[in-house]
């Protein structure tokens, strides 16, 4: 019976170390701004780097906390949250199942339970999961569906917000969001310098 423990855990072990390889081999860059120089009409320019930052908002790891239902979803191929939680009133759950009952202020790795002090789902209407990135780029630069932000808040939402940061930074075993969060923030702001255009699609 000690046999099967050991062999047990090590099976276990090594599906953590192979799923942690993938993670980190799956992850990539993001091009800076200065990628996108070459580019003379600053319409064409703007679109390009928003289609850039598009590899951060259509990731997993941004569109599991804005999903089209009330419900948050789960891991690289986006499965359906267990246990089964609901968005509730103020996106941290309903009164009997709070976010934070699990998600505590940090990771915690031994549960692989991802965590940071204000984890929550975003607002309804902020919700972008199943839409193109031409959908995603004109919801965010809207007030009445980004949070009542401007567009100099949302370069400092994506740039420094720490529950975006979790993005790049999401635990043992979960493929991290491309790039780095300043790399994503600088993408913003030469986005809303070249006039915040959107892709057609």
């Amino acid at each position: 019976m000690r046999f099967d423990i050991v062999v047990s855990v090590a099976v276990l072990l090594m599906g953590m170390l192979a799923a942690h390889a993938l993670s980190e081999t799956a992850s990539s860059t993001l091009a800076g701004p200065e990628s996108f120089a070459s580019i003379a009409d600053p319409e064409q320019r703007s679109v390009a780097l928003f289609a850039e930052l598009g590899k951060v908002l259509t990731h997993p790891r941004c569109v599991n906390c804005h999903p089209a239902g009330d419900r948050p979803r789960q891991g690289e191929l986006g499965r359906m949250h267990q246990p089964p939680v609901e968005r509730g009133p103020d996106g941290h759950g309903l009164k009997t199942m709070r976010c934070a009952i699990c998600h505590q202020g940090a990771n915690f790795e031994p549960g692989r339970v991802p965590g940071h002090p204000e984890w929550h789902l975003a607002p309804r209407e902020m919700a972008w999961e199943g839409k193109m990135l031409g959908e995603i780029c004109a919801q965010i630069k809207d007030p009445a569906r980004n949070g009542g932000r401007s567009l100099q808040d949302l370069v400092h939402h994506i740039g420094t917000d720490t529950l975006v940061g979790w993005g790049w930074a999401p635990g043992f075993g979960r493929q991290p969001v491309p790039g780095t969060q300043r790399d994503a923030g600088e993408l913003a702001e030469a986005w809303v310098r070249t006039g915040a255009v959107c892709p057609t699609r």
